[in-house]
């Protein structure tokens, strides 16, 4: 679900005070766009939220819910956006944000 290796590079790279500032970044932009998910703001932003989307989520180890975004993304592309399981690709990020959170204060540990 999440690549906790990746998560560990970024910190790694940027240090931990800037990890803190992308993470409260990451969770609100990624918020914003779910909620446009959740109110179907129409086929033709659904391919651009999704590739935005799979973009911060591979930033920052969101592999599960990356990986769906592309698949939505692709099918969007091909317009089959009305066939993009909106509600999936929001159920694994609620799992995913939540496996994170849990899971945050022990990364800041190693």
């Amino acid at each position: 679900m999440i690549d906790w290796n990746r998560v560990r590079e970024l910190r790694d790279e940027i240090g931990t005070d800037e990890f803190a500032d992308v993470v409260d970044l990451f969770l609100e932009e990624v918020e914003s766009e779910i909620s446009a998910l959740r109110g179907r703001d129409g086929p033709d932003r659904i391919e651009a939220r999704l590739h935005f989307l799979k973009g911060s989520a591979l930033n920052l180890g969101f592999e599960d819910f990356a990986a769906l975004c592309q698949t939505g993304e692709q099918m969007a592309n091909q317009g089959h956006a009305n066939k993009v399981d909106v509600t999936e690709i929001i159920e694994t990020y609620d799992k995913s944000r939540a496996a994170f959170m849990a899971s945050l204060p022990q990364l800041e540990d190693t």
